[in-house]
């Protein structure tokens, strides 16, 4: 299950594609039992679709179901982000920092699993330094598709050195103590990976 998510999440399969049972059974070493479960459970997640007379594809992205994310994504780091803030801990600005740091560094290495991984991190850290952990669940419910679209973003040109310049100016209005703008920045941070992801899927084509 973990193998094949990570393979639509970070693009070895791309939306579109046919999931193919007997060549899924032959690259894991698994029956196709298990393939027919895996697949189900990550439909469950939206990652997969099942078509009729074409079976199993990577499923195509919705811009709408996309937009929402965001949305919400916006509302919820905000409101972290501004907590954060009135928090006044250097412990919460040094954590994001560590983060960050972690992700230009695994940009620079062309690592854009390691750059999904760091930038979970950095959100963990936002929610659950002051105590939103119910905030964190709901944001983890979407994780999995949150970082199908994350995976299509971080690629696109310029990305490496926007991406991790907004997030600083995110941590710079919580160091500040200013809640307002430290909100204002993450939710601009996240206007800008929605305008980036409807870009993306509006050119998304299915696979023949």
């Amino acid at each position: 299950l973990d193998k094949v998510r990570e393979a639509i999440v970070n693009g070895y399969f791309r939306p579109g594609d046919r999931l193919v049972e007997r060549d899924l059974c032959a690259q894991l070493g698994v029956s196709r039992t298990v393939v027919r479960e895996v697949l189900r459970h990550l439909e469950s997640e939206g990652l997969v679709a099942n078509l009729p007379n074409k079976g199993p594809i990577v499923a195509l992205l919705d811009i709408e179901e996309a937009k929402q994310i965001y949305e919400i994504r916006g509302a919820l780091e905000g409101m972290a982000a501004r907590l954060c803030a009135e928090r006044g801990s250097p412990e919460i600005v040094a954590a994001l920092e560590e983060s960050l740091t972690a992700i230009r560094n695994s940009y620079r290495d062309q690592d854009m699993a390691a750059v999904l991984a760091h930038t979970s991190s950095f959100y963990q850290t936002l929610f659950t330094r002051v105590d939103r952990h119910v905030a964190w669940g709901v944001v983890n419910l979407l994780t999995v598709r949150i970082n199908h679209l994350r995976s299509m973003t971080i690629k696109t040109e310029g990305r490496g050195t926007e991406g991790p310049l907004q997030m600083s100016k995110i941590i710079d209005a919580i160091r500040r103590g200013d809640g307002e703008g430290a909100q204002r920045a993450a939710m601009d941070h996240v206007a800008a990976a929605s305008a980036i992801a409807e870009a993306v899927l509006s050119a998304q084509k299915p696979a023949e």
